[in-house]
C-alpha cells in the first residue's frame, strides 16, 4: 500500500511502525524554524501534525495548509481553518510568507519539480524548513536547490533550513 493509499484514521500509526523517529523529525523541524512565524505555508499538510507542534511552539502563527488528498484536506479542516486541496507543482497561495515548512512531503516530487519549487518559495518566503526520509544524492540535492543547510539528521532522516 503506497502512501497515498493511506486514510488520515490510520496514518499516524503507520508512519511511526515504518518510521521510529518519526516524532523526533516532526520536533527537529518545528526546532529548526529560524524566528517566531507570522505567516506560514504547510505543503503537504496531511493530518495536520507538523502544524499542531508548530502552533503549540507559536501559537500567534497563522497557518494556510496545502495537501493535494482530498481525505487528508476534509481531515485536516476538522481542527485548522485554512486548509487548501492542492499540488505543491501548482502556484503557492500568495506570498511573502515567514516561513515554508514540509515534512515528508517533498520527496514525493522528480527532481525538475522540486528546483521548480524552490524557486518559488525562495521568491515569496523568508525561510523554508524540509524534514523528510533522503536516500542517495537527495539530501545533498536538496541543500543544494535550497540554498539551505542540514539542522538534523539520523540516517537517513534529515532536516534542511534555508534563510532568504
Amino acid at each position: 500500500m503506497g502512501q497515498f493509499d493511506w486514510t488520515p484514521e490510520i496514518y499516524l500509526e503507520r508512519i511511526r511502525s515504518q518510521l521510529p523517529r518519526y516524532d523526533e523529525l516532526q520536533d527537529q523541524a518545528v526546532a529548526a524554524i529560524p524566528f517566531p512565524p507570522d505567516r506560514v505555508l504547510e505543503l503537504g499538510m496531511g493530518t495536520g501534525e507538523t502544524t499542531r507542534r508548530l502552533i503549540e511552539a507559536y501559537p500567534d502563527a497563522w497557518v494556510i495548509g496545502l495537501d493535494s488528498s482530498p481525505d487528508m484536506v476534509f481531515r485536516a479542516r476538522k481542527t485548522y481553518d485554512d486548509v487548501q486541496l492542492a499540488r505543491m507543482e501548482d502556484p503557492l497561495p500568495d506570498g511573502p510568507w515567514d516561513l515554508v515548512i514540509s515534512v515528508l512531503s517533498i520527496n514525493q516530487l522528480d527532481d525538475e519539480k522540486k528546483r521548480a519549487l524552490f524557486r518559488r518559495v525562495r521568491d515569496h518566503a523568508r525561510s523554508l524548513v524540509i524534514g523528510d526520509l533522503f536516500e542517495g544524492s537527495q539530501l545533498a540535492d536538496l541543500v543544494e536547490w535550497s540554498g539551505g543547510e542540514i539542522t538534523w539528521q539520523s540516517g537517513d532522516l534529515a532536516v534542511i533550513r534555508a534563510t532568504y
